[in-house]
């Protein structure tokens, strides 16, 4: 099985590549909105300063040269260019009271689809929603675009600490956000959060009943086997890395 190359880098630069391989791929598989939302990762050994893609570059041309280092403040201590206003509001409060790491935010047309129902709650209907199931805080009050700090504390408050297991928020009328502890993680959740949406929604257009799956075969999902050959974390990573080669060809230049 050919896998893609580890780089010999420094923690912060591989931090660069990653996050400039997710925006990439959120083009590639259409989570993006253009030069809009926002992915954010804390500075490798800090816990006070963010990567982030200066405003204004398009998605598909994010580079790891292109990250920018910027504080709670909004004020870039790295890089050229600016944090847009809402990534700052959103983004640092959660990074600081959630303790994640990895904070993607986005517009993804089946998420959004979903979160315009009045019932927008995500249904362990399949095997892969079922892994979502329990994790995911729901956010039932828009409020407006976010420009305090103050809406960032509000949705760090929705989604709680690392204790209490969540790491997605459904922001009704708006979006999605998730976490994670490292790119791997988080955007893989990200890209499986569009397919389970997607599938629910299209399940649901059929108007017939939907077959829930039931506590306990949830739990048994959730659990992984006592001898499986492949932890979480490995999945996560092993995910990644066939994504980024898949970048490699399609879409090279992410980690200059």
């Amino acid at each position: 099985m050919s896998v893609h190359p580890l780089r010999a880098v420094d923690s912060v630069t591989q931090a660069k590549i990653h996050l400039a391989a997710a925006h990439r791929l959120a083009v590639l598989h259409e989570l993006e909105e253009g030069i809009d939302n926002h992915f954010t990762v804390t500075v490798p050994g800090r816990d006070d300063r963010y990567l982030i893609l200066p405003f204004g570059l398009h998605w598909s041309e994010a580079r790891a040269s292109d990250m920018i280092v910027f504080d709670e403040s909004g004020k870039t201590l790295e890089g050229e260019g600016v944090v847009e206003l809402s990534a700052q509001c959103i983004h640092a409060p959660i990074h600081r009271l959630s303790g994640a790491r990895v904070v993607l935010h986005t517009h993804q047309t089946w998420a959004v689809a979903l979160n315009m129902l009045q019932d927008n709650r995500v249904l362990p209907a399949s095997q892969t929603a079922a892994f979502f199931h329990g994790h995911i805080a729901y956010d039932d009050t828009y409020t407006g675009t976010a420009d305090t700090l103050e809406e960032g504390e509000r949705l760090a408050g929705v989604l709680g600490d690392k204790s209490g297991g969540k790491h997605t928020v459904f922001m009704k009328n708006h979006g999605i956000l998730v976490t994670g502890e490292t790119v791997a993680q988080a955007y893989r959740r990200l890209y499986k959060l569009e397919r389970v949406c997607r599938a629910q929604v299209l399940a649901m257009s059929t108007g017939k009943p939907l077959q829930v799956l039931s506590e306990a075969i949830v739990a048994q999902v959730q659990s992984p086997p006592v001898d499986d050959r492949h932890t979480r974390a490995e999945r996560e990573q092993l995910f990644f890395e066939a994504m980024m080669r898949i970048l490699d060809r399609q879409s090279p230049g992410y980690a200059d």
